[in-house]
Formats: C-alpha cells, structure tokens, sequence
C-alpha cells in the first residue's frame, strides 16, 4: 500500500472511533443508574455513602410514597408532610455517615422522618385547626347506616377520626399510634423508631387508645352506642384501632 493510501484511509479510521465513544459514555450512564433498582436499601445508602446521587434518586423513588403518608398522618398536611419528606431526604444525604449497620435502613428513615413531623407539629401547635368535614363524614354516617351494616370500623375511619381527635394525644402517644394501628409496624420496629423500649410503645399505645376511646365516646356517642360490647353497656369502639385491650399482633 502506497503513503497516498495510507494517508487517504487514516481520517476515516478516526472518524469511526469517534462515533463509537459517546454512546458508550450515554449507554454506561443509563446502565449506571439502573443498576441501583437490582441494589437493596443498604446498598442504596452505602452508595449515598459514596456520594452517588443515582443511589439516592434510586431511594427516594422507593421511599417517598409511603413517608409522605407517614408524615401526614402525624401533621395532617399532606403538603407539609411532602415538605418534611424532601428535608427528611436532605438528613440522609448529609447524615449518611450516622447511619448504623446493625440497623434497618428502613427504620432508620422512618426515625428521621417522624422527629421532623413531631418537630414541624410543634413548632405550628398553636395554629393547629380542627378537621371539620370529617365531624361531618363522621355525622352523616352515623344517620344514615344501621347498626347491622357497621360490624366494625374501617381502616379510613379509624384514620380520619385519628386526623380529628389527634390533639389529645401527647407526641409520643400520637407517633406510636401512628407507626402501629396505621402503619402497622410491630411494637419492636415501633421501638426503635421512637427510642424506647418495647414495654414502653405498649403503655403509649394504650394510653393513646384510651385516650382516643374516651373523646370517641363525648363527640360522637353515636359510634359509642354502635360498637360498644355485646352484652354490655357501653364503653366505647371495640375490635378497632381504639380498643385498649392487649395487641393482636
């Protein structure tokens, strides 16, 4: 082959590299990226560790639906609560290096999120308003069901009327009732969320029934009169998240 020959094919051959590299560098990236959803939560956050923000992105498209609804379970916001979550995001990325092997990732962000939802309630106690068109839900279901089409109540009333009566409650009965009758975390998860012991979630998870039974009963006697006992004389929702008797699960 002549230099001319060599010389004409030279550029071609360049120019053939170059159309192969930036695909490869889009095709790594998007690979990247996928790669986290195959990863479990602890490697997400040993990936935030290493300040990889695929990792977190991967995190908070697990994450955020279900410590929204935490969060506005606690506030009763639901823009609030997205508020928290976004700070709550914010603690992870910036508190990673806090973060514990020996715990459950999953309980670790529940703890973040629900100190940042007692925190904002308190910091807005004093502008805390009432729910009205849930006393309303809460009237009109009461006249116009009979007693035989109300067994028991559903998961969303014993939410909504939690939403109403939340106030009564201290903010450790209110996060324990949240994370166990709503949530439905065990008592040891519950524990470990809020700092304390087992024993400890079990007598605010009663008192917090209790409580809550007892403004059930002066609001609306009328859900008092439907679920009390058979056989009795009254006390108050029985077979629900209200009940004050030992924990089923």
């Amino acid at each position: 082959m002549s230099d001319d020959d060599r010389r004409s094919e030279h550029p071609t051959r360049k120019k053939k590299r170059g159309k192969k590299k930036m695909p490869e560098l889009v095709y790594s990236e998007t690979r990247h990226r996928a790669a986290w959803a195959e990863r479990t939560d602890r490697d997400l956050l040993a990936g935030i560790r290493d300040r990889d923000e695929a990792a977190l992105d991967e995190l908070i498209s697990r994450k955020a639906g279900p410590l929204v609804q935490l969060a506005y379970r606690v506030v009763g916001d639901r823009e609030e609560a997205r508020d928290i979550v976004q700070v709550a995001f914010f603690r992870v990325w910036e508190s990673v290096d806090r973060f514990d092997p020996r715990w459950s990732p999953n309980t670790w962000i529940y703890r973040i999120v629900n100190n940042l939802a007692i925190d904002h309630l308190r910091a807005r106690r004093s502008r805390e308003r009432q729910v009205e068109p849930v006393r309303q839900h809460l009237r009109q279901v009461a006249a116009g069901r009979s007693d035989s089409a109300l067994p028991s109540l559903a998961r969303h009333e014993v939410a909504d009327i939690f939403r109403e009566l939340a106030g009564e409650l201290t903010d450790k009965q209110r996060s324990v009732f949240v994370l166990r009758e709503l949530e439905g975390l065990s008592s040891r998860e519950v524990a470990e969320i809020v700092d304390c012991r087992e024993s400890t979630v079990r007598n605010h998870l009663f008192n917090a029934r209790k409580v809550l039974r007892q403004a059930v009963i002066e609001r609306y006697p009328e859900y008092a009169r439907r679920y009390a006992p058979a056989g009795g004389t009254g006390g108050g929702p029985e077979s629900n998240g209200f009940a004050d008797g030992e924990e089923a699960r």
